[in-house]
């Protein structure tokens, strides 16, 4: 089963996101109901791994915190792949991200080591991208690259099952993880 662990946004934080997608003339936009904060990306995890998981996952205590969502951004370097919105939820993101971290090794399960860069993906682009699509991308970027939504409540995170489809992935909530206090 193909996993990741994320926070849901609230649906006016995701209809927000969704109307700045709709000025981006350009890339395939991730549709609303999928946009979340990656917290980690297991890929395909047996079920025995997941069980191992839930147990961990569940043993994570956190109090809510507040998340922003400002500033747009792109991965990819010279070849922009993602566009995205930053997200700072400060220390307390930073430790559940840690918390979230040690109970996947703690199920066994490998997980790659990469820097966490809070973000929600908003648009992912071809490789080799068009002169125009490039411009239109540009003009976006110049006029809404500050973008930035009131800050919102973080109150748990989601274990999440990803199919992939022709037409996009499609989330499943497996399980979902409150806040403690």
């Amino acid at each position: 089963m193909r996993c990741f662990i994320g926070l849901p946004l609230p649906p006016d934080i995701r209809a927000e996101l969704s109307d700045l997608q709709a000025e981006l003339r350009t890339g395939r936009p991730v549709a609303e109901e999928n946009l979340h904060l990656t917290l980690a990306f297991l890929g395909d995890t047996e079920l025995p791994a997941l069980e191992a998981l839930h147990d961990a996952l569940s043993g994570i205590a956190f109090a809510p915190f507040d998340l922003r969502l400002a500033g747009l951004d792109m991965f990819g370097g010279r070849r922009p792949a993602v566009l995205f919105i930053r997200g700072d939820g400060g220390d307390a993101l930073s430790r559940l991200h840690a918390r979230v971290v040690t109970a996947i090794r703690a199920a066994g399960i490998d997980l790659r080591r990469e820097r966490f860069r809070p973000h929600v993906t908003l648009a992912r682009f071809r490789r080799e991208m068009r002169a125009e699509e490039s411009a239109r991308l540009g003009d976006f970027l110049a006029a809404h690259g500050d973008a930035a939504l009131a800050p919102f409540t973080v109150d748990g995170f989601t274990l999440y099952r990803s199919t992939l489809h022709p037409d996009g992935p499609v989330y499943e909530r497996l399980a979902d993880y409150p806040a403690s206090a």
